[in-house]
């Protein structure tokens, strides 16, 4: 029979199919009529690498041939020359999977186990192997293949750890946005970061709408601010800290006291120049400490610093918005606690001007897209319209592409 009969026959099926009243029903057959095919590409693979046809149309390589004529990705294309080669070598994996027992997937596990436990292995443990993956799902098989490889091999997994220890390294570099973090860890120090992070990037309740990438951002800061807070063993007692230096002028202009023109940036110290937004946010939750300087810098005199909020001006403001955020329609956890009218405005520091608000919220309030009205403390965008009621489809529809883009949504905004 001529391939274009067989093709018109395979879409004449795919088109009964699609009159089958259960779905349900439609997408097993689907799936075994899938199966079926995949097996037939792994078996036409395998020949067209045993007679080299290949070379016959101008391809160095089988997966060259595949990716030229069937525009398959390297990547599959070199699965799929794998999965030919492993239904050679595993006769009873070949019939299961003519059979529809087994699919593409775990064939590819065991091309996998093939070549990093080896062929002797694999044939003698074929009979076991070929029950869990008639049993299982692919990733099963793949965690057990896995496991036989360490026992194979078991003085590979301390080799493993001595590599992992050789490559250790994390460098934290200032670009424009911000930082740029990258790195490995070893095993046990790895351990320790991820079992930290997950407990602190956790939802606080069902309400916490925050992506994983945000929550695991601010269970970071949180862990740095909580190491900062409570000091280093070298410090002697003194706490370590964040330092920016700004002078007289860019300090009212931030804190919005102030329009003087062409002043100059603050400076975070190991970073760069900031904008007045971010020294701004910085101020909020900082001891400020005054330092006198002449014209060419030198220092004449230190001042007092001056601590914000203290810890149990913070519980209180936890307990009293039942530790979510302030802002409307935002149940994320409190992470810092705001002045409504700015301490760096001559704001006090008691608990009828202190808000709890997460770091999204905080951030928007410093930007000036939210506002805090300081009387009844109600919230407004930056143009002075009231906080919605709840978010427009249209803002809905924002807040999902802002997450697909990584950028933090805004879903309770009107411009």
């Amino acid at each position: 029979m001529a391939s274009g009969d067989v093709i018109d026959q395979l879409r004449g099926a795919a088109d009964a199919l699609d009159g089958h009243a259960c779905p349900a029903d439609r997408l097993r057959a689907i799936q075994r009529a899938q199966d079926a095919l995949d097996s037939a590409k792994a078996r036409a693979v395998a020949e067209l690498e045993d007679s080299r046809g290949f070379e016959d149309e101008g391809s160095p390589t089988a997966r060259a041939w595949l990716a030229r004529e069937l525009r398959l990705d390297p990547s599959e294309a070199g699965a799929l020359s794998r999965a030919g080669s492993a239904l050679r070598d595993l006769p009873r994996v070949a019939d299961a999977f003519d059979a529809g027992r087994v699919r593409l997937a775990h064939v590819r596990e065991l091309a996998f186990a093939l070549k990093h436990v080896g062929r002797e292995v694999v044939v003698a443990a074929q009979p076991w192997l070929l029950e869990v993956a008639t049993s299982s799902e692919p990733a099963e098989l793949r965690r057990v293949v896995k496991a036989l490889r360490e026992a194979v091999y078991p003085d590979e997994l301390d080799e493993a750890w001595v590599r992992g220890m050789e490559r250790q390294d994390v460098r934290l570099s200032p670009v424009p946005e911000g930082w740029h973090l990258t790195g490995f860890l070893g095993t046990e120090t790895g351990a320790k970061l991820d079992l930290v992070l997950r407990s602190l990037s956790a939802p606080q309740g069902a309400g916490d709408d925050r992506s994983t990438a945000e929550r695991r951002v601010d269970g970071l800061d949180e862990l740095l601010t909580g190491v900062l807070e409570h000091g280093l063993p070298q410090d002697r007692g003194v706490r370590p800290h964040l330092t920016v230096t700004a002078d007289h002028d860019t300090l009212a202009h931030a804190a919005g006291t102030s329009e003087v023109p062409g002043t100059h940036p603050g400076h975070l110290h190991g970073f760069g120049s900031i904008g007045k937004g971010l020294l701004g946010l910085l101020l909020c939750g900082a001891d400020a400490t005054p330092v006198l300087t002449d014209s060419r810098h030198a220092v004449l005199d230190v001042g007092p610093t001056v601590r914000l909020a203290t810890a149990a001006q913070r519980k209180a403001v936890n307990a009293r918005q039942g530790g979510e955020c302030a802002a409307p329609h935002c149940s994320a956890p409190v992470v810092h606690v705001h002045h409504v009218v700015w301490h760096s405005r001559g704001g006090p520091t008691d608990l009828a001007n202190l808000i709890g608000l997460c770091p999204r919220c905080h951030t928007l309030v410093h930007r000036g897209l939210l506002h805090v009205d300081p009387v009844d403390h109600r919230f407004t965008v930056g143009s002075g319209a009231p906080v919605l009621a709840r978010p427009s489809r249209y803002l809905q529809a924002r807040r999902a592409r802002e997450r697909v883009r990584h950028r933090r949504p805004q879903p309770w905004l009107t411009g």
